[in-house]
């Protein structure tokens, strides 16, 4: 991480001309601007920025959208203040001369009112909530990515059709599969290690070119920066190799990419608060955390698989959840409980690799929440086969998902009636898209055949 003080000696030493002022969008993605690092210095850092708020009322392709409140033509498209956290402030070892600040997003006027749509904001509101029961959230993300032997520019050009694989096959924990990939990999580790992240390891996985880099755990606002910039500088590194990379949740017929979110709750004072007597060897809290967690998580499936592709992962047999239950180390359970003692900490693996950190964080917090206020039971965990099973399922689509987000009752308790709206007209514009789209499968059937 870079001090103020260490950025303006960069300054002045010519060592460090760029400074990436960014905010992350609805769909989790750096937004922002390259201001020099002069300006940064001189302006950016006392008055803070601007940006035209479409940023959080446009699609994945940047075209602009009806149903916003905050941002529309009737409202002229004004803007909103990017305000830098200086505690995010680093280096970018992939890119020369460069530094990197996330930022907070707040309405223009006096107060710095809050933009509560903002997912950063998002996950602070409920990080604050938790704070007013004297506990703090520490989460790791687990993400998948598949690699190719193609450059983006190729992948465009191509439709993203007949790429290369990195691997031929599934390396799955394979060293010698890693190994083909270690130039790559090998910078992607020591670089995110340069922009202030602790990196643990890399493996391989069963798709083929399949691989995850895994960080260690952190509070909760801090995993979800590192989460973003991890995911736009993987994708920059590639670029640099002449390679292209993907997190999206569903490729092919293969293993899709997962994002495992790993949660413990500590005290203020930092004492894990998981671990106790309970008759299966939790406390109470874990108890009633996880049972929030069964309880809405079909309600808040949205925040944790936000796209039309989210919801081909979840196949029977995938090591994709489709059974809405808990269970000890059981990977075919949507909640996983793993680790012991101090560790102890549950796993949600409803998420794919194309999740907005912040709102499925937050998400899982709200979730939680609900079950440690209304104090709710927990049902027995299960066992075996989740797949399966007769229990609730994950939701199947995006447009189940965003009907049952829209209508729940405990989605507007924990996060107002706003961010609700918000999102649910987000997840209608991709629906509204995707319905209008004619799709390859489409043509293959149709074309000729009927």
């Amino acid at each position: 991480m870079l001090s103020v003080a260490e950025l303006m000696q960069r300054v002045e030493a010519g060592t460090l001309d760029t400074v990436l002022v960014a905010m992350t969008d609805m769909q989790g993605r750096l937004q922002g601007k390259r201001c020099s690092a002069r300006y940064f210095v001189d302006e950016v850092l006392n008055h803070a920025t601007e940006a035209c708020n479409y940023l959080l009322a446009v699609d994945v392709d940047m075209a602009t959208v009806d149903g916003y409140d905050m941002s529309s033509w009737d409202t002229g498209y004004g803007d909103f203040v990017l305000r830098p956290d200086l505690a995010t402030l680093r280096l970018v070892p992939w890119l020369p001369g460069t530094a990197l600040v996330l930022c907070d997003v707040e309405q223009v006027d006096p107060a710095g009112t809050p933009v509560t749509a903002s997912p950063r904001q998002v996950l602070r509101a409920q990080l604050d909530r938790l704070a007013e029961h004297g506990l703090r959230a520490y989460v790791g993300t687990e993400l998948e990515f598949l690699v190719f032997d193609d450059s983006y520019e190729s992948a465009f050009r191509g439709g993203y059709r007949e790429l290369t694989p990195a691997n031929q096959y599934n390396v799955d924990y394979s060293m010698l599969g890693t190994t083909r990939v270690e130039p790559l990999l090998r910078r992607i580790r020591n670089e995110m290690d340069g922009a202030g992240m602790y990196v643990e390891s890399a493996k391989g996985e069963c798709n083929p070119g399949q691989h995850e880099i895994a960080f260690r755990y952190d509070e909760a606002l801090i995993t979800c920066d590192n989460h973003t910039i991890y995911k736009t500088g993987a994708k920059e590194i590639a670029a640099q190799e002449g390679r292209s990379l993907t997190f999206m949740a569903k490729y092919n017929a293969r293993e899709g990419n997962s994002c495992h979110i790993h949660l413990s709750l500590r005290t203020e004072a930092g004492e894990p608060v998981f671990p106790g007597d309970g008759a299966i060897g939790e406390s109470a809290i874990l108890r009633h955390f996880l049972a929030g967690q069964l309880e809405c998580l079909r309600e808040f499936t949205y925040l944790l698989a936000p796209n039309i592709n989210s919801y081909k992962r979840f196949q029977a047999g995938s090591f994709a959840p489709t059974a809405i239950a808990w269970g000890r180390d059981n990977r075919t359970c949507a909640l996983r409980v793993v680790g012991h003692g101090p560790a102890l900490r549950f796993e949600n693996r409803v998420p794919g690799g194309d999740v907005n950190p912040y709102l499925a964080v937050a998400a899982t917090i709200a979730a939680g929440l609900h079950g440690v206020e209304n104090a709710l039971p927990l049902e027995p965990e299960f066992r075996g086969n989740a797949y399966r099973s007769d229990r609730p399922r994950v939701p199947a689509t995006l447009r189940e998902s965003a009907l049952l987000f829209g209508d729940s009752k405990a989605a507007k308790l924990a996060f107002g009636d706003e961010v609700v709206r918000h999102y649910r007209n987000a997840a209608q514009v991709e629906l509204d898209a995707f319905d209008a789209a004619v799709t390859d499968w489409e043509r293959i059937r149709g074309f000729e055949r009927l």
